[in-house]
């Protein structure tokens, strides 16, 4: 197709070009090579780090912008999988071996967010996003418990995938989606009116209503895996012209217009299993796949972790 760059860029629709997602790097940049299946990769602006996850080997790592250096954040961490911000740009970090939530305070000390539902112990929690009113919302599938090789062994004392909600309030767990085969990665519209959240075990991405009083409605599917290297979806990320950008396990990196068409792929020599914006403009989209982490600067800029708006106390250049 005319336009399109070989190898990293796949124009599927002219709304990848016209909306600028070619206009980036030529190439991946290889900035860590080495982890056993790394994931949940999240960019701390007040750091200038980016920190993800390493699960089978128990270690979460960063990845420091200003020297291109790489050490270990945390050892024997939970086998941690997703990593995200809430609005005081503390961690909020998905531990499987865990089963819990936690937030890393600003001196290092860890808060149990969540480990129970109805008194019965979480699976294994995925993935996490932040409204903007600090409610916490992540995804518990199964993942951790069906081997020892990302968590241990157990049987699920729920007996069903599902996301839920940690109110801001009173630290109320609270199930707001049950519908899933392997609930995985979540994201809210710009607007917040809409929770989007992939089914890596159903192969789709779901779309819900979100209302005030913190519950969801509907579960339209909003996209569904393609069949080409049997593609899964994980992780989800806007960018803020309103397209989908989704981790495709098999298949790269997908962007999705807002209308649900699948207008491109960025091509990536491993399995894609997180995606995260990143950098001084938000425009470096940041990419953990099986061994590695990469990174590609776009010529899209990415939303914020924490929702719509401005932090100013997390942007470096403020500071």
């Amino acid at each position: 197709m005319s336009g399109e760059r070989p190898g990293l860029y796949e124009m599927l629709d002219d709304r990848f070009r016209t909306g600028k997602c070619m206009n980036g790097d030529e190439a991946l940049e290889v900035l860590f090579t080495g982890c056993r299946w790394a994931e949940g990769p999240v960019y701390v602006p007040a750091w200038r780090q980016l920190v993800w996850s390493d699960i089978p080997n128990d270690r979460m790592l960063r990845w420091d912008e200003e020297t291109g250096s790489v050490a270990v954040f945390r050892r024997f961490a939970g086998h941690t999988n997703g990593n995200t911000l809430d609005r005081e740009g503390r961690l909020i970090s998905c531990e499987q071996g865990n089963r819990r939530v936690t937030r890393t305070e600003h001196d290092g000390t860890l808060t149990v967010l969540a480990d129970r539902w109805q008194g019965k112990r979480l699976n294994s929690p995925n993935d996490a996003t932040v409204k903007s009113d600090g409610s916490i919302w992540f995804s518990d599938p199964d993942f951790g418990i069906t081997s020892d090789y990302e968590g241990y062994r157990a049987d699920s004392e729920i007996g069903a995938n599902n996301v839920y909600r940690i109110d801001p309030a009173n630290g109320e767990v609270r199930l707001v989606a049950d519908c899933f085969g392997a609930p995985n990665g979540l994201v809210f519209s710009a607007d917040e009116r809409q929770l989007y959240v992939s089914d890596t075990g159903a192969g789709l991405i779901r779309v819900f209503d979100v209302h005030e009083d913190g519950t969801l409605s509907d579960g339209e599917v909003f996209a569904e895996a393609s069949a080409r290297e049997k593609a899964r979806f994980d992780n989800l990320r806007f960018d803020d012209g309103g397209r989908l950008w989704v981790a495709a396990m098999g298949d790269g990196v997908h962007c999705y217009d807002p209308d649900g068409a699948l207008i491109g792929r960025l091509n990536v020599p491993e399995a894609v299993s997180n995606i995260s914006w990143g950098g001084a403009k938000r425009n470096r989209l940041f990419i953990t796949a099986e061994t590695s982490l990469y990174s590609v600067v776009m010529g899209n800029t990415g939303t914020h972790p924490t929702g719509p708006g401005r932090r100013p106390w997390l942007d470096p250049a403020t500071r």
